[in-house]
């Protein structure tokens, strides 16, 4: 069946709790040019990695309602704990990529046998990365470490402060002492601490980020689909449930342009205003 290019010419919805999931949307836009991309960041209802299962797939779901209102044509799940909990109890008809999936088989592809994770507390306890892991080889040791303080970090925009500094030595640790290979970093925030986790890490471990993974995963799925835009319709759009000037600065780095930032209700699909 032809997909009518009405279809063809709708935005990929990317959603996150906050500013991380940017890091795959930049992931994104440079795998493929010619879409066009939505972004919502749940910075009112930050951090998801706390939460309870059912609080994390209700806000899912509300996310994803909003972004297929807006008309998008397909959905990245752009945050590990809500891919973790969330998408098995999602109601859509919108082809959906998390982030889970595709880290694991990057990382199953590069470690020498032994996989530390650092994750969200929701994340490790869903287990979701060592099943991943496991179902592509079951040899391999997974260790998982809770980081409960690092995307409060990031959002503040502290990559290199003493106290950042501090705390991914202290999470690290255990990982260390174990003598993993290989570190994934299991959420989205994570990538944006990089350079200080493999200053702390060493040269002799290889650190996995999945937006990469992600961002070939969802150009072979729109493209099978044909889903796949042609000719670029529209420009890129940030959406957030709480605005401020961290999040607007911090956008500004990872995307590497201006951007303007839309207030939105997600009990309503109507724009509240922009900035």
């Amino acid at each position: 069946m032809t997909v009518p290019a009405r279809v063809r010419r709708g935005a990929i919805g990317v959603f996150d709790s906050g500013v991380g999931g940017l890091t795959v949307a930049a992931a994104l836009s440079r795998a493929l040019p010619r879409e066009h991309i939505l972004y919502l960041g749940d910075t009112a209802r930050l951090p998801y990695g706390t939460k309870s299962e059912q609080t994390v797939a209700r806000y899912t779901q509300t996310n994803v309602d909003f972004l297929a209102g807006r008309g998008v044509k397909a959905v990245v799940v752009a945050c590990n704990t809500a891919s973790a909990l969330a998408l098995p109890h999602l109601v859509t008809d919108l082809p959906v990529w998390g982030v889970i999936e595709p880290g694991a088989r990057r990382a199953a592809e590069v470690t020498r046998g032994r996989v530390g994770i650092l994750a969200t507390e929701s994340t490790v306890r869903s287990g979701a990365y060592a099943r991943a892991l496991h179902a592509r080889r079951a040899d391999l040791e997974v260790l998982s470490q809770p980081c409960p303080l690092l995307v409060p970090l990031v959002e503040e925009g502290w990559f290199d402060d003493p106290v950042t500094r501090q705390v991914v030595e202290r999470y690290l640790a255990p990982l260390l002492e174990r003598e993993v290979d290989t570190l994934v970093l299991g959420c989205t925030h994570y990538p944006l601490l990089a350079p200080l986790i493999a200053e702390f890490a060493g040269p002799g471990i290889t650190l996995v980020d999945s937006a990469a993974a992600v961002a070939a995963e969802v150009a072979a799925g729109l493209a099978g689909a044909g889903l796949a835009a042609t000719v670029r319709q529209g420009e890129d759009h940030v959406c957030v449930t709480d605005v401020g000037e961290r999040f607007e600065r911090l956008a500004r780095e990872i995307l590497q342009r201006p951007t303007r930032l839309e207030l939105v209700d997600l009990g309503e699909t109507e724009r509240e205003g922009v900035r």
